[in-house]
């Protein structure tokens, strides 16, 4: 099973960038699904995802939203007002249980060897 991202890019900062994850061919349903992200240097963060409100990456309160849409089988992330610091490669996860307990909230490196992953996308905020 592979997730697939899209939407990443460059931008400027105060801009907006949504990011989509689908499941081609697969469905999720009653998985949880959320998104990571890992800045060079940094540990992979867990941002959030549909069935927690838990995030690993405080600055995200306000900013980022995570939206499911079950008709088209993508769950996005809506960044808003991005910042330098946002800069990061961004990943897709999926778990049959809560993703901070199948993958966890702050890994070395990611993607890890538990749940399901996209292959990232970059987002650049300069």
């Amino acid at each position: 099973v592979q997730l697939v991202e899209s939407g990443g890019g460059a931008v400027q900062a105060g801009e907006s960038l949504r990011l989509s994850c689908t499941a081609p061919g697969s469905t999720f349903d009653g998985f949880d699904m959320g998104w990571y992200r890992q800045a060079p240097g940094k540990d992979c963060l867990l941002i959030g995802s549909i069935k927690s409100t838990y995030s690993a990456v405080p600055s995200a309160k306000g900013r980022f939203t995570i939206s499911q849409d079950k008709g088209k089988n993508t769950v996005d992330l809506q960044m808003e007002k991005l910042e330098p610091e946002d800069t990061a490669v961004y990943y897709c996860a999926a778990g049959k249980y809560p993703l901070t307990v199948v993958i966890g909230h702050a890994l070395s490196n990611c993607p890890v060897n538990a749940g399901y992953w996209g292959q990232g996308t970059q987002v650049t905020v300069s």
